[in-house]
């Protein structure tokens, strides 16, 4: 089964109405939302530079390199995340979550088309340019200037409600996304080269944002565990995508794009143990955050 229908209907239908009514009526200050795209630039660098560097020691060779960077990197805070907030910490969790993937995504089409076309053969300006044709960047700034001007409609009238039951929609289809990806990525030979990208991606990964939520100081604590917990996602599918149309890739043994969705199946399978010890660790507080 493809997942190629689905994933139109949610980019262009579903996460827009769910981006617009989760920030359109969200609790959450400017402040908070500064931050919270603080925090993804900066971990986004961090991961970035610590993946390379490891690509490095490990001599891997381009396209491979871009790819082991970019399944170390982008988590998967989208079809995984935001219901995973949702159900760990409310409605708050999604709206953190929400903010998260809109910032994150401008950077899987820019930083991320570049590392994945470091090599390779794709058109990389044509490529950058997706960022401005995704509606959901579209859906963060109406939602920006509906509440810049306090022209948010209330949320009991036809048009937000209509809003508001699309947006939900967006999350047992992104669900259903997840597990149609799963069930088509092949292991193949990459199969024992996952392992330091899962480390990097599982075990790194959370240290690091951990390390940004502190400094940043979110006033309320949920904010930064939503953070933390985004970051902790295992590796994300937009890559696998992004190495699929610009990697170049002649080597024979296994391709750029079977070594992506190889991390993204280890590292979802090994997100179930590692993401229900950060919740509890993240709920009952033994994270200083």
């Amino acid at each position: 089964m493809q997942v190629d229908a689905l994933g139109t209907v949610a980019v262009y239908v579903l996460i827009p109405c769910l981006v617009f009514y989760s920030l359109a009526t969200t609790s959450l200050g400017g402040g908070a939302v500064v931050k919270i795209a603080t925090g993804v630039f900066g971990y986004v660098a961090v991961m970035t530079v610590v993946s390379s560097g490891a690509a490095r020691v490990l001599g891997i060779d381009e396209p491979h390199r871009g790819a082991f960077v970019l399944s170390s990197t982008f988590p998967n805070a989208g079809n995984y995340g935001i219901p995973l907030a949702r159900f760990a910490f409310g409605p708050i969790g999604q709206s953190v979550a929400v903010l998260y993937i809109v910032a994150l995504d401008v950077l899987q089409y820019t930083l991320g088309v570049f590392l994945a076309a470091r090599g390779g053969e794709g058109d990389l300006r044509e490529a950058v340019t997706m960022v401005f044709q995704l509606p959901l960047l579209y859906g963060l700034l109406a939602a920006g200037v509906a509440r810049y001007f306090d022209a948010v409609p209330p949320t009991d009238t036809g048009l937000m409600q209509t809003i508001q039951l699309v947006g939900d929609a967006a999350i047992p289809v992104m669900l259903l996304m997840l597990g149609i990806q799963l069930a088509n990525t092949r292991s193949g030979p990459s199969i024992t080269r996952a392992g330091v990208p899962t480390a990097l991606k599982l075990g790194v990964a959370p240290v690091i944002a951990l390390a940004l939520a502190i400094p940043l100081g979110f006033a309320d604590s949920d904010v930064a565990h939503v953070f933390v917990l985004e970051c902790a996602m295992p590796a994300a599918v937009t890559p696998l995508v992004l190495t699929i149309e610009f990697s170049g890739d002649a080597d024979t043994s296994f391709s750029a794009p079977e070594y992506v969705s190889t991390v993204i199946f280890t590292t979802t399978v090994c997100s179930i143990a590692t993401l229900a010890v950060l919740i509890w660790a993240l709920r009952g507080g033994l994270l200083w955050i």
